[in-house]
């Protein structure tokens, strides 16, 4: 008990640790939500989110002469180390939880509030000098500074994510142009089609993602509406009249990202529209993800039983039994990544439409499943690029092996000889064993200068000039 100091509240008394930051709600959170075991202090992002909204309505009260100028500047301090990375070990709760998000909105007005008393020479705990919840909450609720501190943190995460996607794109990109004279054939259905290009593979897989950059920031764009100055529901109680936009522009300097106070803060309160179609972009960033796995992984199939049209670099044997195995252990676990950011985006659907009336109780889970998966993705994109796609060599000869043997090249003679001599071809082609090269000069259908001229396989990688 030495190394406990008590602390009270609406339930009463409780013992917390002598040396810590945070206070009784924080420890009441601590006992009562041991769920995920993923805590607040693991979203770094989340916390500097929370210093900044702290600071701009900190700087709000103070100009409209709420807050007086030692509390603020001593607040401001301390939001400010928050923000350069100390004091996150103080925020030790689990990321899911009953409350609406209260447990994090008083986590952080706890905190600052002790390390404001420590700055003006007083005892943790000693709230008659700094409050947690009369000087630090002042003018505000958990219902509209929770909100703002996860879009806070969400713009922040959303830049980090986009930026490792530029990465991988110029990963694909590189790739694209060095396996430009590499032919293979394209497959549909996983069926032989038409010649193309590795190099037009690997750039379409850049392209691709190259679309969800604009999307990702379109639906980021959208946290920029805040509701701070709504308080409890809305209505703005406890809140003095100018506060809403005025805190907006605060945020908005702070943090250099241009917040706007929402139109109604009644609607504005209970909304996750934001949080649902951003969930959205980041699951269709998996889907084109996962599917670009599928393909590294069928391309790399083999080696003597399958595609075997590339080559990912090994990363660790794949067999306890089976020697010599190795396994595409990077696509795999990046395929996994995409699977957990799905279910998550239908955890946000559901979290989203559980909110009643003027509040949304579920956005601890709402927030959680968004940060995860843009953690994830991150994490995945950063993995796939640099043990994957940045080692990834092409099989040269059995693409171009696979194009000469291909019954797919009778689709370039289609606009030649039509589609009854093609299928006639093909058919035979199957049935005996017999190349459509072969084959065509056998009925004499076309001249063998004609044929080599429609057969050459870098004549059927763009769109030919047929009436020529």
């Amino acid at each position: 008990m030495e190394n406990t100091r008590k602390e009270s509240d609406l339930l009463g008394e409780l013992n917390v640790p002598k040396e810590a930051y945070y206070g009784v709600q924080t420890q009441r959170a601590i006992n009562n939500f041991k769920i995920s075991g993923q805590l607040l202090s693991s979203y770094s992002d989340f916390i500097i989110g929370l210093a900044y909204v702290k600071k701009a309505a900190a700087k709000t009260n103070y100009q409209l002469g709420l807050l007086d100028e030692e509390l603020y500047r001593n607040i401001v301090k301390v939001c400010d180390e928050i923000v350069d990375g100390k004091l996150h070990d103080q925020f030790p709760i689990d990321m899911i939880q009953g409350g609406a998000g209260t447990s994090v909105n008083m986590n952080a007005n706890e905190v600052i509030a002790n390390r404001v008393l420590e700055l003006m020479g007083h005892e943790k705990g000693d709230y008659q000098y700094c409050s947690p919840n009369d000087i630090v909450n002042l003018s505000q609720s958990t219902n509209d500074a929770y909100p703002t501190s996860i879009k806070v943190a969400l713009i922040i995460m959303n830049q980090r994510l986009v930026k490792k996607l530029e990465n991988i794109i110029k990963a694909f990109r590189a790739k694209g142009k060095e396996f430009h004279d590499v032919i293979k054939m394209g497959r549909t259905q996983l069926q032989d089609a038409v010649p193309m290009t590795l190099g037009q593979e690997f750039e379409a897989f850049a392209a691709t993602l190259e679309e969800d950059i604009s999307k990702l920031n379109a639906n980021a764009n959208l946290f920029l509406e805040i509701n701070m100055g709504a308080t409890a529901i809305g209505t703005g109680i406890n809140s003095p009249v100018g506060y809403p936009k005025m805190c907006a522009k605060n945020l908005a300097q702070i943090t250099g990202f241009p917040f706007i106070s929402a139109p109604n803060l009644v609607e504005a309160t209970p909304d996750t529209g934001s949080y649902v179609i951003y969930s959205s972009a980041t699951k269709r960033l998996a889907v084109k993800l996962s599917k670009i796995c599928n393909d590294l992984r069928l391309l790399s199939s083999g080696p003597r039983a399958g595609l075997f049209e590339i080559n990912l670099p090994p990363m660790q044997p794949g067999s306890s039994i089976m020697p010599g195995k190795v396994n595409p252990v990077i696509p795999e676990v990046v395929n996994q990544v995409c699977f957990k950011v799905i279910g998550n985006d239908l955890t946000v659907t559901f979290a989203a439409e559980a909110g009643q009336l003027q509040l949304n109780v579920m956005e601890p889970v709402l927030c959680h499943s968004i940060m995860e998966n843009i953690n994830f993705l991150g994490n995945a994109l950063d993995t796939l690029r640099e043990r994957c796609i940045n080692g990834i060599t092409a099989n040269k000869d059995i693409c171009y092996e696979m194009v000469k043997n291909s019954i797919g090249i009778v689709t370039a003679l289609n606009p030649y000889i039509g589609y009854k001599n093609s299928t006639k071809i093909a058919k035979e082609a199957l049935a005996t064993g017999k190349s459509v090269y072969d084959l065509v000069l056998e009925y004499n259908i076309l001249s063998q200068k004609r044929l080599d001229e429609i057969l050459d396989p870098k004549h059927m990688l763009n769109p030919e000039d047929l009436v020529s």
